[in-house]
């Protein structure tokens, strides 16, 4: 299938793909080959491609929410960011993941509040993308 994997700031991802696992609302969604016609929000999550049928090896995408449209002709995803594996630095997220933590307890309005639960939950997707390629790894 013709994947297109769409950011703000570009394409991140444009070929054939075998699969991809996107994070709907509705839950965890494999899209492959002849799939049904869908349009569906995307949550925050890890999106997972697979370019051929018999690889092992994944990309992964930590994403924030949008949208996934599937039709015939391809599968189109439009996110506002999309993170690539290869592009987090593990440590860093979790420092930065500590630092949302401590903003949330220490939030006192409820803009202050939605804005630190989002960056945890950012960070919180970064650090799940990032084990997802370290898990990889080390079951070469």
């Amino acid at each position: 299938m013709n994947l297109e994997l769409i950011t703000l700031s570009g394409v991140k991802y444009k070929a054939d793909a075998y699969s991809v696992v996107l994070p709907t609302a509705g839950g965890e969604i494999t899209v492959l080959p002849g799939h049904e016609p869908l349009l569906a929000a995307l949550v925050p999550g890890a999106i997972s491609i697979r370019k051929h049928k018999d690889d092992t090896e994944l990309d992964h995408y930590a994403t924030y929410g949008g949208v996934v449209e599937v039709s015939p002709e391809r599968t189109r995803v439009l996110v506002d960011e999309a993170d690539n594996d290869d592009e987090i630095n593990q440590a860093e997220a979790e420092k930065a993941h500590e630092a949302a933590l401590k903003l949330l307890a220490e939030a006192k309005t409820h803009v202050e509040l939605e804005h630190a639960q989002a960056l945890v939950d950012r960070q919180a997707v970064r650090i799940k993308v990032s084990d997802l390629k370290r898990r990889h790894r080390a079951g070469r």
